[in-house]
């Protein structure tokens, strides 16, 4: 005898008032859950930022996808979340495909270095990515890189230290090493640069003003938010009556994350 199969249930108001999930090894992420605001001014969130184990860059793979899973499940049981934004390009690269795995009905979204977009604005055939260790040296970047061979010459920069000067406040830090680091670009024909970490639009300022307006900066945060949305509309998870309201959970010093998103999102 045949048995019936399980009828699937619609979202209830209740799964989407639930809110989205955001997490970085620190104050990075913030540049993403800037745009997700942006893009979803009624949706609350949870951004959860792991500062007690940053800089992930720096770290081995395997440590890296285990804070990853260790944080997915955090946000799952204490927060119920609807929706996981891994808001951290080494993160990405290391525990996306292990979070999806893992938590198939959870939509899950991740970031990479915005170098398909660049190398599709690049006049001159030569775009700088500046990025962490963790993130060049990744399988997931190198067939990312791979795929865009024929389009563009990439020069990259990995950029150690810059993302622990942001996250620290370290505003004369921020410039010594953005100064070291544009400098590598001077002996190519760049014009497009892509900023392949979440800290580094913090840095934007200091990149321009370097660099000057003829070589155009790439971030991510826009394309994250937008599939952010797609994904959630595809399930019907939007929120249409939410506060915007962020909730704030973090690994290392809570008054450090407060000064950065009062600093950052003038929150």
């Amino acid at each position: 005898m045949d048995h019936p199969s399980a009828r699937v249930l619609p979202p209830s108001a209740a799964d989407r008032d639930r809110p989205i999930g955001v997490f970085d090894s620190g104050v990075g992420g913030l540049s993403i859950l800037r745009a997700l605001r942006t893009e979803l001014p009624q949706e609350d969130f949870v951004y959860f930022s792991d500062a007690g184990h940053a800089p992930y860059g720096e770290k081995g793979e395997s440590f890296v996808s285990d804070r990853s899973l260790a944080i997915a499940v955090d946000l799952l049981e204490q927060h119920r979340i609807k929706g996981l934004v891994v808001a951290c390009n080494t993160a990405t690269a290391a525990a996306v495909h292990l979070l999806r795995a893992r938590h198939t009905h959870l939509p899950v979204v991740g970031v990479e270095p915005a170098v398909k977009p660049a190398a599709a604005l690049t006049k001159t055939g030569h775009v700088g990515v500046f990025a962490t260790r963790g993130t060049l040296s990744s399988a997931k970047f190198r067939r990312l890189l791979d795929s865009l061979q024929h389009e563009a010459q990439f020069v990259l920069v990995p950029c150690d230290g810059l993302a622990a000067a942001i996250e620290s406040g370290d505003d004369a830090q921020v410039r010594a090493l953005c100064d070291r680091y544009t400098r590598e670009l001077a002996a190519h024909d760049v014009d497009t640069l892509v900023l392949g970490c979440t800290h580094y639009p913090f840095a934007s300022d200091v990149l321009r003003e370097l660099l000057g307006e003829k070589i155009q900066l790439v971030e991510t945060g826009q394309p994250v938010a937008r599939q952010t949305r797609r994904l959630l509309e595809e399930k019907g998870l939007l929120n249409p009556n939410g506060s915007g309201a962020v909730r704030w959970q973090t690994t290392g010093s809570t008054d450090a994350l407060r000064q950065a998103a009062a600093r950052w999102l003038s929150l």
